[in-house]
């Protein structure tokens, strides 16, 4: 894989290894470029990474394979990866960069919601596809026809395990702490609606920039309303990590619950095995599931670390871009590419059998639906207490 370096002007460089076992490739074969366009400095870094990887192992298994063969031809996938720092407008500059310089036809990203929302205009506008994170329902709809979300969201997930998580728990008042932008703001929204469904409340909502690191007066304010639950739903998980070790050092015993965003490893890492004890946590992970635990053992073997949950999403919503490509018949038709990719069906991935939905929420089949599970954190591992569907948890 070709190395790309972002400018010192342009945001932190991402120097991207070439794929050692890979056969050579035919000098005259032709390149496919991936643009990648993910966070890699900050809070958000560990899910960016996740995103990059899961892509960077599909691109490993085709160009190890001799190319992606598309139309009778092979293309060697080439990553040309940036850091958007989780900044709309750094977003904007390295999409700009993407598809006006590196002429890629297709994005790995964003990852965050309000990046998405300011860059969306443009990758439609150039009939670029996305594979994105971004939790937003802003992401998808019917003008955004090149746009796929391969994560499940708040919006598919909070009800079912929020339901679950009441009623084991007997929660009756929860606080939340939300990043103040496009995620946490919806997030926040979404889940007063749902706790509130499920007979409890969000009695206690506090907004803050996702650069803090002192959460004290903010848990302080959200004891004082009396809440036995504490959700931290949208944070990055060195953020949610924080909260979790300033809330038991400042006393709380309660529930502390993860609705989204796979991050228990990360925050086991900042608070430690005894705050983090007895979580409850999402997680899109099951270990047991043959296809999972492949793709964990072959993560673990490239990378020597351990795998952020979200990253089987991006392995898989990348092959399933290659099948689309196939299908078309093309690498350059995004609009041919798309209707391929949305009649993909029972596709067989790392997460296991994987469809689109998304037309009821989103007017357009653009949202994966996968399987998802609500894990009891134990002695600093996932445990899986229900296996879950957008319906019910049980």
């Amino acid at each position: 894989m070709k190395i790309r370096r972002i400018p010192a002007a342009i945001g932190v460089s991402l120097a991207l290894m070439a794929f050692g076992s890979a056969p050579t490739l035919a000098a005259d074969q032709e390149t496919l470029k991936l643009g990648v366009m993910v966070t890699l400095s900050g809070p958000g870094a560990a899910w960016g990474l996740a995103m990059k990887n899961g892509a960077e192992l599909a691109a490993d298994a085709v160009n190890a394979d001799g190319g992606l063969e598309v139309d009778g031809k092979k293309y060697k996938v080439e990553l040309v990866a940036y850091d958007d720092k989780y900044q709309a407008n750094e977003a904007v500059t390295v999409t700009n960069r993407l598809v006006h310089e590196d002429k890629v036809n297709f994005i790995i990203g964003p990852l965050g919601s309000a990046p998405a929302v300011a860059v969306l205009p443009i990758t439609e506008k150039n009939n670029v596809m996305t594979v994105m994170m971004a939790f937003t329902p802003k992401a998808l709809g019917p003008d955004k026809p090149h746009a796929f979300r391969v994560c499940i969201t708040t919006t598919e997930i909070s009800q079912p395990q929020i339901d679950w998580v009441v009623q084991t728990k007997g929660l009756k008042k929860v606080g939340g702490l939300f990043p103040n932008d496009e995620s946490g703001q919806i997030i926040a929204e979404d889940l007063k609606a749902a706790y509130g469904q499920a007979g409890a409340d969000l009695v206690a909502v506090e907004l803050f920039e996702r650069d803090r690191v002192d959460f004290v007066p903010l848990l302080t304010r959200m004891f004082a309303k009396g809440i036995d639950g504490i959700e931290l739903d949208g944070n990055s998980p060195s953020t949610a990590g924080l909260i979790v070790k300033q809330a038991r050092e400042l006393g709380f015993t309660g529930t502390i619950v993860r609705t989204g965003g796979p991050a228990t490893a990360d925050i086991v890492n900042v608070a430690g095995k005894d705050a983090t004890e007895g979580m409850l946590v999402h997680t899109p992970l099951n270990p047991g599931l043959e296809s999972t635990k492949a793709y964990m053992d072959k993560y673990q073997a490239k990378y020597q670390s351990a795998m952020n949950g979200f990253s089987p999403s991006f392995y898989d919503g990348t092959n399933m871009l290659f099948e689309a490509m196939k299908r078309a018949g093309t690498v350059t038709d995004t609009d041919k590419i798309s209707r391929e990719m949305e009649n993909l069906t029972n596709f067989e991935g790392a997460l296991g059998t994987l469809n689109w939905t998304g037309q009821e929420d989103y007017g357009i089949n653009r949202q994966l639906a996968v399987p998802f599970y609500v894990a009891e954190v134990v002695d600093g591992t996932e445990v899986i207490r229900a296996t879950c569907s957008t319906e019910k948890c049980e």
